[in-house]
């Protein structure tokens, strides 16, 4: 299992932090450093400010949103990416939700996973330099009964086989995954649950004629290192909160079904109640600390070397963790013992 060190979305504020979080990754022996989109920063950006001031750590899209541009303008980027890098870029992609699509992009989100199927296809071409012509449901290209052509990359990318992750949350999503990807980027991944989602991946391995050798389960993790349990999942209670009551509708919420199919049916309506009717602070506080502990990292190092070998024995290959508490030197320190405590625990590569 190796690391990653997930920065989310850059903030208006603390770009010299988050940098240099970065390169203390970099200088660790990270495998990875990932950033993210939603309607503020986006992630192509700063991956390529990263980028420019690291020297071997991979950095990743987690993720481009795809309604946010076209398949064959995420193509260009991460080919131009790639080249500029030295070959470390993987990229990302998400469909994100309704309420961003539509209400942000403009882009309908009905049928993502169709939309996702030819949005992969078009960028395999384009990065293998194919002649970009397509007739899909969603997407045809040239645009028929125009003046459009058949255009191929201009120049040659540094990878055409350049690694391609999913972020994925429902089961046929999932299998969507296996099939079309290079690999999954996870979030509320619990060592218990991993076998499930490995099985509805590995189902699409097999559609495409594959199995999960060599194919990258990455799980986004918090990591909050104290003494004390409760205290160190307080502040993840807030992130949880967001995403299993205020990520989506009250009709459309994929992190609150992934909380329901984890077991949580009672605690996830509650919190998402609680959240829509902006009882924020009481939404946090009823989240199950159950749950939080099994999808964070918490506790003395000690606890979390243990839970690192629970997490490489389910299938997890990469962990992309985020220092989620303190100050700055804290998060550098918590960068420093998580790999100290891989070392230790006997499942890194």
């Amino acid at each position: 299992m190796r690391l990653g060190l997930n920065l989310g979305y850059w903030a208006s504020e603390g770009h010299a932090d988050n940098l240099a979080l970065a390169v203390e990754a970099d200088r660790l022996g990270y495998s990875s450093v990932w950033a993210a989109e939603a309607y503020g920063s986006d992630a192509l950006t700063v991956l390529t400010w990263v980028a420019a001031h690291t020297e071997r750590i991979d950095v990743g899209a987690a993720v481009f949103q795809i309604p946010a541009r076209t398949p064959a303008a995420t193509a260009m980027a991460a080919a131009t990416l790639d080249a500029l890098s030295g070959g470390r870029f993987r990229l990302g992609l998400g469909v994100s939700g309704p309420q961003v699509s539509e209400g942000w992009y403009g882009v309908p989100f009905a049928k993502p996973l169709a939309r996702t199927r030819e949005y992969v296809d078009v960028i395999r071409k384009v990065l293998g330099r194919q002649k970009l012509e397509y007739d899909g449901e969603h997407i045809k290209l040239p645009l028929p009964g125009g003046p459009g052509k058949a255009l191929r990359l201009l120049f040659t990318p540094v990878r055409d086989n350049l690694p391609l992750y999913i972020a994925a949350i429902g089961p046929k999503n999932l299998e969507l995954t296996g099939e079309i990807a290079d690999g999954w980027l996870g979030i509320f991944v619990a060592p218990e649950f991993t076998p499930e989602l490995l099985t509805q991946l590995g189902a699409g391995r097999a559609k495409a004629g594959k199995d999960l050798e060599g194919f990258d389960v990455v799980a986004n993790m918090p990591v909050v290192i104290g003494e004390d349990l409760q205290q160190c999942a307080e502040p993840v209670r807030w992130y949880a909160a967001l995403y299993v009551g205020g990520m989506g509708s009250r009709e459309q919420n994929f992190y609150n079904r992934l909380a329901v199919r984890m077991g949580y049916e009672e605690a996830a309506k509650t919190v998402q109640d609680l959240y829509l009717d902006r009882q924020h602070r009481e939404a946090a506080a009823a989240v199950p600390f159950e749950f939080l502990d099994r999808t964070a990292l918490l506790g003395p190092i000690e606890r979390i070397t243990e839970r690192l070998q629970e997490y490489a024995a389910a299938g997890v290959t990469t962990l992309s963790i985020t220092p989620f508490f303190g100050d700055q030197q804290t998060k550098l320190d918590t960068l420093r013992k998580m790999a100290e405590a891989l070392d230790a625990s006997g499942v890194g590569e």
